[in-house]
């Protein structure tokens, strides 16, 4: 067990609930690793990447939706709580299932790096390491500040096992149970 996971959780899962309830719409508040996350309002290159990925997805995959800001409950250690960019799952996953959803039908979580100082921690590390300890068996992190697609796969033990990087512009194989190419050209005009 590493000390980062020693360490007591800023506060309940309760509170942290009731604090994101009362939150405003233009704040959007996580619960990662113990810690109360917040995650900044995208910009529009942040917006035109989710765009793309969404449409990749509905023209690769229609059985499959790529679910915006979906909150999930992760990191079963810690009861995390998380609301990624993107969720890929069947049509129909989340019908009737609240705000904080059980990412057991999720293939794929997508975050996009945005341009702020807490990123570096939050979506690399911290993320990541959430996404595993729930089985999600694809994370998908585009970061715009390195110009690359790092595709997470294969979680085993709170970690995965796989983490290969691709620069932007070059032809990505999501894995499966995703399944899908993705030309990544586009993502050179939004990466900045």
């Amino acid at each position: 067990m590493s000390a980062r996971s020693t360490k007591r959780p800023q506060m309940t899962l309760d509170d942290f609930e009731a604090l994101e309830r009362g939150a405003p719409e233009t704040v959007t508040l996580e619960f990662i690793a113990g810690k109360l996350e917040v995650k900044p309002v995208p910009d529009g290159d942040h917006a035109e990447i989710a765009m793309w990925l969404l449409l990749q997805c509905m023209q690769r995959r229609p059985d499959l939706a790529l679910y915006p800001e979906q909150g999930l409950a992760v990191e079963q250690y810690r009861a995390g709580r998380a609301r990624p960019d993107g969720s890929l799952a069947p049509r129909g996953s989340f019908a009737g299932k609240g705000e904080w959803a059980d990412p057991s039908e999720v293939l794929m979580v997508v975050e996009v790096t945005s341009h702020d100082s807490d990123t570096d921690l939050r979506d690399r590390p911290e993320k990541k390491d959430g996404y595993a300890a729930a089985g999600i068996p694809v994370f998908l992190l585009i970061d715009r500040d390195r110009h690359t697609l790092t595709i997470y796969s294969e979680p085993e033990g709170g970690t995965y096992l796989l983490d290969p990087a691709f620069a932007h512009g070059t032809t990505v194989e999501i894995p499966d149970p995703v399944g899908i190419t993705l030309d990544t050209e586009p993502l050179k005009d939004f990466a900045t």
